[in-house]
């Protein structure tokens, strides 16, 4: 795919079923069918700190080498995200933080300490935890100094590190000096690399994307590709290293949260907008909700980021940070070429084919040639592909919860 880097395996974070607004059928085994369908090697075992979701791990996961653990032929990491919720300055601040530890022990002791502090783990997959990020990060390290430490989705307005509702306007203004200990920033779907570049917290640290999948089908709709050895460390070592072969990006307009905007009175701005009308909303007057575009615009102290493709489509910024390329999924590409909905039986049939005759969909939709998928899918699947590689799409970028549309084709009606 990038023949000049050796990429390790691709990454992604999810959801268990234990964790709200998740679906019911999400379990290791269905984990590991989805994962080979997608292409992804190495998944976060989700939500350890839930007990049935902890059990579940434990009967299900085989101890592999180097800390990590497998199901069948598809690689785990002990992962899980927490909610915190407190104050800083006078402030009221909410953040989520994705967590991964090398061994169940360390799970265990993890789980006693949230206890101890009144977390209630068996009421949600994705717990509210009431300490602050930097002494919640303190208390991870001194039980595990190797446990990995990522604020998630670093940029929407609620529970993120530099939201626009609750955020904080950098790093160490949240973390203090605990700050170095934080490897990486996780995009979300509603930012792009590219956005996250213009940031000084970006500098000197990996930038990566999960899917944050809260159903199988939306696995690896965002992943990280590393290098390095397949292990706890190796990953570890490639976040703090900056080795980040590339990453698989949701357009990020398509993100919910990507503009300004207010939902309910239907008003949706872009930056120019705002700086011409202000954050009122003109038909309610309440504030607008500010999205991840508008609070990049706040934060970043570099202009836009120039980026250019290379001939497989990748995106590389001017500094050599690691290349990105935005996809739209599989699923939805063959829906509006068949014409159909994306939870079809018809999408449903021609996407095995597609997988079981070409391999997994991220190969597809990145390099399989658009020969081999016309031949076994058709010319306009085939089209559709093309268009999404070259970025030939129409987009509305979504605001306010509410998700963005990505087309492949303009309205002919």
């Amino acid at each position: 795919m990038i023949p000049s880097r050796q990429v390790t395996g691709r990454t992604s974070h999810l959801h268990s079923s234990y964790a709200q607004g998740t679906a019911n059928d999400i379990t290791i085994p269905t984990l590991a069918q989805w994962a080979r369908r997608k292409g992804i090697h190495l998944l976060a075992a989700a939500d350890f700190t839930h007990p049935a979701w902890r059990a579940h791990l434990q009967e299900t996961l085989q101890p592999a080498a180097g800390d990590l653990f497998t199901y069948e032929d598809i690689h785990f990491i002990l992962g899980t995200e927490l909610s915190c919720v407190f104050k800083h300055a006078g402030r009221g601040r909410r953040m989520h933080l994705l967590v991964y530890v090398p061994s169940f022990a360390a799970v265990e002791k993890l789980c006693r300490f949230l206890e101890r502090i009144g977390a209630k783990l068996a009421w949600d997959g994705r717990p509210f935890i009431s300490l602050h990020a930097r002494e919640l990060t303190a208390a991870i390290l001194e039980i595990d100094p190797r446990s990995i430490i990522i604020p998630a989705h670093a940029w929407t307005p609620w529970y993120a590190l530099f939201g626009s509702k609750s955020g904080f306007a950098s790093l160490e203004e949240c973390f203090g000096d605990l700050a170095p200990a934080i490897p990486a920033l996780e995009t979300g779907l509603s930012s792009d690399p590219a956005m996250n570049w213009r940031v000084p917290d970006g500098d000197g640290r990996s930038i990566v994307s999960f899917s944050d999948a809260h159903s199988l089908r939306n696995l690896g709709r965002e992943v990280t590709a590393f290098q390095g050895p397949l292990t706890f460390d190796g990953l570890a070592t490639a976040l703090r290293e900056e080795r980040i072969a590339y990453t698989v990006e949701y357009y990020p307009e398509e993100g919910k949260y990507h503009a300004t905007g207010h939902r309910a009175c239907n008003v949706r701005y872009l930056p120019a907008d705002t700086q011409a009308r202000g954050t009122s909303c003109p038909v309610c007057n309440r504030t607008l909700t500010v999205g991840v575009l508008e609070r990049v615009e706040a934060l970043a102290t570099r202009p836009e980021s120039s980026v250019k493709a290379d001939e497989q489509g990748f995106l590389h910024g001017p500094d050599g940070r690691p290349p990105f390329k935005r996809v739209v999924p599989l699923a939805q590409i063959l829906a509006e070429a068949l014409g159909v909905g994306e939870r079809t039986k018809t999408v449903a049939r021609v996407y095995t084919e597609l997988i079981t005759a070409l391999g997994a969909e991220l190969s597809i939709l990145l390099e399989t040639p658009l020969g081999a998928i016309a031949t076994v899918a058709g010319e306009r699947i085939a089209a559709g592909v093309g268009r999404m590689r070259s970025g030939d799409l129409v987009i509305e970028p979504g605001y306010d919860g509410l998700y963005g549309t990505v087309r492949i084709w303009p309205d002919e009606t």
